[in-house]
């Protein structure tokens, strides 16, 4: 099973995260998305997969510092944009399981019910 965690190195959710699946023996490939980007085919398969509303971190501190233009009349193809220019804006970590399951956010329970750490 291949599995990718993508997210922000620095990142104290990614951390925990990837703290989770290396105490579990989980073999992963890790991709910063705020150093190597992100392209427009991942964001629109994630979407597709969990929703825009999902995959935007709203709360963030990026989000805020948006000016209120950029956060207003949110739908999928300006969310996508948004997140494409500003990835620190997509949530976090956003973990893809061979076989195309994808899990936004560090829930341990959700990690464990998808079998990582068996």
């Amino acid at each position: 099973m291949t599995i990718t965690i993508y997210g922000i190195k620095n990142c104290d959710t990614m951390k925990k995260a990837r703290a989770w699946l290396e105490g579990h023996g989980v073999e992963y490939a890790f991709h910063d998305y705020k150093a190597a980007g992100i392209d427009r085919g991942h964001l629109e398969k994630w979407v597709k997969k969990t929703g825009w509303e999902t995959l935007l971190n709203r709360a963030g501190t990026t989000f805020r510092k948006l000016p209120d233009a950029g956060k207003a009349d949110l739908n999928e193809q300006n969310a996508i944009a948004l997140m494409l220019e500003y990835p620190s804006a997509i949530k976090r970590p956003v973990l893809e399981i061979g076989g195309g399951k994808i899990l936004v956010g560090f829930k341990p329970e959700a990690y464990e019910n998808a079998g990582l750490g068996g």
